[in-house]
């Protein structure tokens, strides 16, 4: 007699693998120190898998996972499995702010899947009180240990900052950042023609915005304090494709 398995029971059944494994946590813990997370793919991050990890440790995987890229490495995923097993509940590890360029999507070039990371994008990765309110759900109501101000080289939200560019809502937006072009130390010509300078730019501004990021939140700044979460800067190098990861 035959018997029908259902694929959806087939998937919830299959062994988790994946970029946040921690395959017998306990038993690695106490045998090898720092967990290993890099093992077999899981179909998506559980709350065990992440309350198990450290922010420092959250941040070793994305460095680890952007080496992956890099190298032309990433891992074989199931997108269809990770979006059957988030659908029901989600514990995304970190948050992320990133800016809206479409040559800097923080999942692919950090090899991540489904339900591992929280993302907001806006132009310039700029805070204000809607991304702060995001932010704090995201980490105080939901429990992700990593804040993460990602900016990249040659952002166009950078250069129209230096140029004073003026558009519609734009021009309020760029306001934002024109703090970040004059706290910029920078011998040279400080256009937004010379990449070099608009690059120190997107550094400084997205070191601004960590710091504007717990002077503005209490909330994040008391999680950060207490050792809860990180609150870390990165730049992304549109040309290397590599991630720096600082503060």
């Amino acid at each position: 007699m035959s018997t029908h398995f259902d694929p959806l029971q087939r998937d919830a059944v299959a062994a988790r693998r994946g970029f946040f494994k921690l395959a017998s946590v306990a038993a690695a813990a106490l045998a090898t120190g720092p967990l290993r997370i890099e093992g077999a793919r899981a179909d998506a991050l559980t709350k065990a898998q992440r309350e198990s990890m450290t922010p420092e440790q959250i941040i070793g995987v994305m460095k680890r996972g952007n080496a992956r890229f890099r190298k032309g490495a990433r891992k074989e995923r199931n997108y269809l499995r990770e979006q059957r097993a988030s659908a029901a509940g989600q514990y995304p590890a970190a948050v992320l702010l990133s800016c809206i360029d479409s040559r800097a999507p923080a999942e692919v070039i950090m090899d991540l899947g489904i339900g591992d990371i929280f993302n907001c994008r806006i132009a310039g990765n700029i805070e204000n009180d809607d991304i702060l309110g995001s932010m704090e759900f995201a980490c105080k109501l939901s429990g992700a240990k990593v804040v993460l101000v990602m900016g990249h080289t040659s952002c166009g939200a950078i250069k129209g900052a230096i140029a004073n560019a003026e558009l519609g809502h734009l021009t309020g937006l760029l306001d934002r950042i024109k703090p970040a072009v004059q706290a910029t130390e920078y011998d040279g010509d400080r256009s937004g023609t010379n990449y070099a300078f608009v690059d120190a730019v997107a550094r400084k501004n997205v070191e601004m915005t960590v710091a504007s990021i717990r002077r503005d939140s209490p909330v994040l700044a008391g999680l950060e304090t207490d050792g809860k979460v990180k609150i870390a800067g990165a730049m992304y190098d549109l040309r290397t494709g590599a991630v720096d990861f600082f503060g």
